[in-house]
């Protein structure tokens, strides 16, 4: 596949602006309609999502009122997480304040939401306050669903670490690898879709592998997966196959699709797959299926599927009038439950809460993905994509972005200059989102 201008374009302005292109816009919107008054925006979440539409909504208005109210003092990204597990990058790396957003004017509380009153329109937190709202913004990501396995929880993960939200868990999943005996077997039990990604599990066998095969070569990844398939999988078997192995007696990584795990024995680390099928391992990591996250099951924002159902052009819940759900906990299909979808779903949420409090028209929104996976020394591959909304949903639009050119498109310098480009990714987004 040759890499085309629309795909090669796009990468660049993911590295080096990640938001110019849509901020011009609400600028312009911003500045055209700015009305001067004192409306209230709560914002619960404050991870990549909400930390953005809390940014995006001051540079709209900056005389808006817009509080944004986190359980935690602090935020470890997802993206890069992985590098943090092999050994390669500090945690410390991927752990960010909400100060920045403190600077620019926003209320900026520490505080776990308990309830969401979308007719009293009040938030309410496990610290006894209340706050009164115009709009509500809800970013809660995920909560795992720890009984989908039996014999896992909440308690097992503390040992059998799942990692899939970055901080403790990413830490404590480090250390038993770097812990872990040469000759040793690494499980990592993949989700069923949809799933948050990243941290993505393609990836995490990868940097994984890459650990062992400089530290500990007797070692061994085996992926437990429900899934026939993943995204990027042709790329993925081919960089496998060159550095560890993949297929062939001696496979440093080894993928089991169509037979997910249903059970496990947490005191000797063994698995069951749905087949059957008994898996031990040295280091064991448990990724179970996720739904949104638990402040939108209370607020009655989801619906059976277990996710929030959004109106696609604004983000405003289907459910409740004035409450808009945005990142990984929103039905947003196809866009991807990524940090940068996140970013992206925000900004839009941003502009419709601000047209809806200033009586103007909705934009034609438009979003944009991009996911690098890092898989070996010098070595990324990504995917990328525009979407656009069309017949009152959102589509992907066609020839936009693409794939790494990978069989007779093969460039080691091209793939080496994909991990700068996931470093420059990674850099830029977090200073839009927090700084």
């Amino acid at each position: 596949m040759k890499l085309n201008m629309t795909r090669r374009n796009l990468l660049k302005a993911s590295a080096v602006s990640v938001a110019a292109g849509s901020m011009a816009s609400f600028s312009g919107l911003a500045s055209a309609h700015n009305h001067g008054g004192k409306h209230k925006v709560v914002i619960v979440g404050g991870g990549i999502a909400g930390a953005t539409a809390a940014k995006s909504l001051k540079r709209l208005d900056p005389n808006m009122d817009v509080t944004l109210i986190e359980a935690g003092a602090d935020y470890h990204t997802c993206f890069m997480s992985n590098e943090v597990i092999n050994g390669d990058r500090d945690i410390k790396t991927i752990r960010f304040t909400l100060d920045g957003l403190k600077k620019q004017g926003i209320n900026v509380v520490i505080d776990e939401v308990t309830g969401i009153d979308a007719k009293g329109k009040k938030v309410s937190t496990k610290g006894g306050k209340s706050f009164g709202y115009d709009r509500c913004i809800v970013a809660p990501g995920v909560e795992l669903n720890y009984s989908a396995i039996q014999g896992y929880s909440a308690e097992v993960a503390k040992t059998i670490p799942h990692a899939w939200k970055a901080g403790e868990q990413t830490a404590i999943l480090r250390d038993q690898l770097a812990a872990m005996k040469d000759g040793g077997t690494y499980v990592l039990v993949c989700p069923p879709n949809p799933f948050r990604c990243p941290p993505g599990p393609y990836e995490r066998a990868s940097l994984v592998a890459k650990y062992f095969k400089d530290n500990k070569p007797k070692s061994k990844v085996i992926l437990l997966d429900p899934k026939p398939a993943f995204s990027k999988k042709g790329l993925f078997e081919d960089a496998w196959k060159r550095h560890y192995g993949y297929g062939s007696a001696n496979a440093m990584i080894e993928w089991h699709g169509e037979d997910g795990v249903v059970s496990v024995d947490p005191k000797t680390k063994t698995v069951t797959t749905a087949k059957g099928k008994t898996v031990k391992a040295d280091v064991l990591n448990i990724v179970p299926p996720q739904k949104a996250g638990k402040i939108a099951q209370i607020a009655g924002l989801t619906n059976d599927s277990g996710w929030c159902p959004i109106q696609g052009k604004t983000f405003e819940s289907t459910i409740h009038k004035d409450v808009y759900v945005i990142g990984d906990a929103a039905i947003a299909a196809p866009l991807p439950k990524s940090g940068y979808a996140a970013n992206s779903e925000a900004k839009v949420a941003a502009v419709a809460v601000y047209a809806s409090l200033t009586g103007k028209s909705m934009i034609e929104p438009s979003w944009v993905n991009t996911c690098y996976s890092i898989v070996a020394h010098d070595e990324a591959i990504s995917v990328a994509a525009v979407y656009a909304y069309e017949g009152d949903k959102i589509i992907s639009v066609p020839n936009s972005g693409g794939l790494t050119p990978g069989g007779d498109g093969f460039n080691a310098e091209h793939r080496k200059r994909e991990v700068q480009y996931a470093y420059s990714w990674f850099n830029n987004i977090v200073a839009d989102t927090f700084k």
